[in-house]
């Protein structure tokens, strides 16, 4: 049943990727030939020639077969823009793709093991916060162009991913410390440990038991996260020039070339179900029978002593926004270029000497408010899912999709801007949440005193209301919590591609991403979007301690 519904699932992704030229609702001939034809404007009959030739006049039902056709060759169709099949290309850019997320995904395991053993949530926050391009670009300009250690660019053996793969995986090692410490904690506090304890275990035994429990919750997650770094490492593979299938993606969405985004997105999906239905076989060989009806985790209950810093940063973050609201964020002067930060500009001027100080403040408000609506949208959408449906083939696939290749497909159907940035942001983010949430309530509801509790005639209901939802919200919300950050630069950083909000927004990411051809000369200039969002990550991880 589970392999029929996955199968149902990846066949209406399948039938809605080749229909996309249809759903987009524009002339793909006009596109193709302005891509072809850039010196003159295309004719009426040269326009029917291009439909012809691409099949574009068969229809709906006409051009799924033709896609369809393309996928059986094993050729994904041809490019609309070069002509030649997209099959051998995406399978280049697929072994860069997968090699880069293995390392990264090695990454990602060294830098988690700590910030989960130590519960390091703060440094955790601030590291998911990091946007991977930024610590890209440092990597390249201190380690590459400065130091001369690695190569700056190209892909031609292990040590042309040494720095890319560091860029992705601390980010995703961040978030995956954050999963595991709440796994381990919760597992620390079962009451089968007191009963072990009791029965004269020793503790090395009881260790691997909690180690086990918490590694059921951390497969799951570690799976998608490898999933998700496959194509969502597309501003990576720009910033080393990495032939890779996000960079692929997003130039064959840039140019209209509806045939190589379709093969794209499509291969991108079957990774993701594939490392999902991996995720689901290492958490049924680490619960064994417990798997079938949940397990075992109660919520840990203990809380962490208040600390003044989390009001500091937050009025910290305030602050910034109220005295840049102050200020004028689109006054060009070309006069004050690159100004370091004095008493006139706190935090020095841009290219176009516009006050960084004001763009900052603004963009607290375009950044983190929407990214606090994108990251509640998705809380609520994953726990529902996580805690009513058991299956897993709707969110390997949700999973699969990065915010880059979500966005070309929203953009592709309702066009690029806020909105679809935002939509396409929410429709990835619900998916690790939904997959956390299933993994902490199947490991509740098989507890040995919700079994004790039902042979004494407790209610589903009170056994959801008093023993499960306090199991899994709390650790599915801080979750959501510490991923605030990354939504916010995911938001951001789709403007910067085209595909959400437009220049001159002063969004966090796309002053990033204006700043960094400056960055050796003036620093500032992403140093203090930077600081921004780590303050923002910092606080993140303080609301998501408090909450138990």
């Amino acid at each position: 049943m589970i392999v029929l519904r996955r199968f149902a699932i990846l066949l209406a992704a399948t039938v809605t990727v080749g229909l996309l030229p249809i759903l987009a609702g524009r002339d793909p001939a006009l596109a193709v030939l302005r891509a072809r034809l850039t010196d003159r404007e295309p004719d009426q009959a040269a326009l029917a020639a291009v439909r012809t030739e691409l099949g574009l006049d068969a229809g709906p039902f006409g051009l799924l077969q033709r896609w369809i056709e393309g996928l059986v060759r094993a050729d994904f169709g041809r490019s609309w823009v070069s002509g030649a099949p997209v099959g051998p290309e995406l399978l280049r850019a697929l072994q860069v793709s997968m090699s880069l997320a293995g390392f990264a995904a090695l990454v990602a395991m060294l830098v988690a093991l700590p910030l989960a053993v130590r519960g390091l949530s703060r440094t955790a926050a601030m590291l998911a916060a990091l946007p991977e391009f930024l610590i890209a670009m440092v990597l390249l300009v201190v380690f590459a162009v400065k130091l001369g250690l690695l190569p700056t660019s190209g892909w031609d053996g292990v040590m042309h991913a040494v720095l890319p793969s560091i860029a992705l995986g601390v980010p995703a090692g961040a978030v995956l410390g954050t999963v595991g410490h709440d796994a381990v904690r919760a597992a620390s506090t079962e009451p089968w440990i007191a009963t072990w304890q009791a029965a004269g275990y020793p503790r090395r035994l009881v260790m691997t038991a909690v180690l086990r429990r918490a590694a059921s919750v951390v497969s799951g997650q570690l799976a998608l996260i490898v999933a998700g770094l496959i194509g969502g490492a597309v501003a990576v593979e720009v910033v080393f020039a990495l032939p890779g299938i996000g960079r692929m993606a997003v130039s064959g969405a840039l140019a209209q070339d509806m045939p190589v985004v379709q093969g794209c997105v499509l291969v991108i999906l079957l990774i993701g179900t594939v490392a999902g239905v991996l995720g689901t076989w290492g958490q049924r060989l680490l619960l064994g029978p417990a798997f079938a009806a949940g397990s075992m985790m109660a919520s840990p209950t203990s809380t962490r002593p208040r600390s003044r810093l989390l009001p500091a940063l937050a009025l910290m973050i305030v602050g910034v926004a109220v005295a840049g609201l102050l200020r004028d964020p689109m006054a060009v002067d070309l006069t004050a270029r690159l100004r370091p930060p004095s008493l006139e500009h706190p935090f020095g001027t841009d290219a176009l000497g516009r006050d960084l100080l004001a763009r900052v403040g603004h963009g607290a408000l375009s950044t983190a408010v929407l990214a606090l609506l994108v990251t509640a949208a998705a809380l609520a959408i994953g726990l529902a899912w996580g805690l009513i449906f058991r299956g897993t083939a709707v969110v390997d696939v949700a999973n699969a999709l990065p915010p880059t290749i979500a966005a070309l497909i929203v953009a592709t159907v309702i066009g690029p801007g806020v909105l679809g940035a935002a939509v396409a942001v929410a429709a990835v983010l619900w998916a690790p949440l939904a997959a956390h949430a299933r993994s902490l309530a199947l490991e509740q509801r098989a507890s040995p005193h919700l079994e004790a509790s039902r042979a004494v005639g407790a209610t589903g209901t009170w056994l959801l209301m008093r023993h499960v939802l306090p199991a899994v919200v709390p650790a599915v919300t801080r979750g959501a919590v510490v991923r605030l950050p990354g939504v916010a630069l995911a938001v951001a950083s789709l403007g910067f591609l085209g595909l959400g909000a437009q220049p001159p927004s002063p969004e966090w990411g796309m002053l990033l991403a204006e700043g960094m051809p400056y960055v050796e000369r003036a620093p500032w200039v992403v140093l203090f979007p930077v600081a921004a969002l780590a303050t923002l990550g910092a606080t993140a991880a303080g609301v998501a301690a408090r909450i138990r």
